[in-house]
């Protein structure tokens, strides 16, 4: 019996890394038109929103983004006066990133649009198989944790 051929179109890790890059671009180039954000700096004005001050390193560790990228883009943002960084009273070599009122308000922004974004993806396809989607998501993130350490 010959062993099974790997076809690139049919391997769900290649369609997952084009699905993700599509979503992605379209994302990037709608968040650089209006507010001149990147991927990377509108991932750290999300995570910061969500839960207030926030390491670098623990940014690095919730979206997987590498330790350059998240310093790239937390320099950009405090530069932009979007982020501010505050002594880390647990750690002293450890800052806390917060946003400003400048990047609140950039949040409140954006957010809308985010979500109407997902909305115009996700409008052709029944609720009830966006959530079996996205349980389907978080097992593959969870086996792909255990699997990858």
């Amino acid at each position: 019996m010959e062993p099974k051929r790997l076809s690139l179109d049919d391997f769900i890790p290649y369609r997952l890394s084009i699905t993700s890059n599509l979503v992605s671009d379209s994302i990037a180039r709608a968040y650089e038109s209006l507010f001149g954000l990147t991927i990377p700096e509108w991932r750290l004005v999300a995570v910061i929103a969500e839960t207030g001050g926030i390491t670098q390193q623990a940014i690095g560790a919730k979206t997987l983004m590498d330790k350059v990228t998240v310093s790239r883009a937390a320099i950009a943002l405090v530069d932009r006066g979007l982020l501010a960084r505050q002594a880390n009273p647990e750690d002293r070599r450890s800052h806390l990133l917060e946003l400003t009122d400048a990047g609140r308000d950039l949040y409140a922004a954006v957010a809308p649009k985010a979500l109407d974004l997902e909305s115009r993806i996700f409008a052709a396809f029944d609720p009830a198989d966006v959530t079996q989607f996205m349980d389907m998501l978080r097992r593959i993130e969870a086996v792909t944790l255990t699997i990858g350490r």
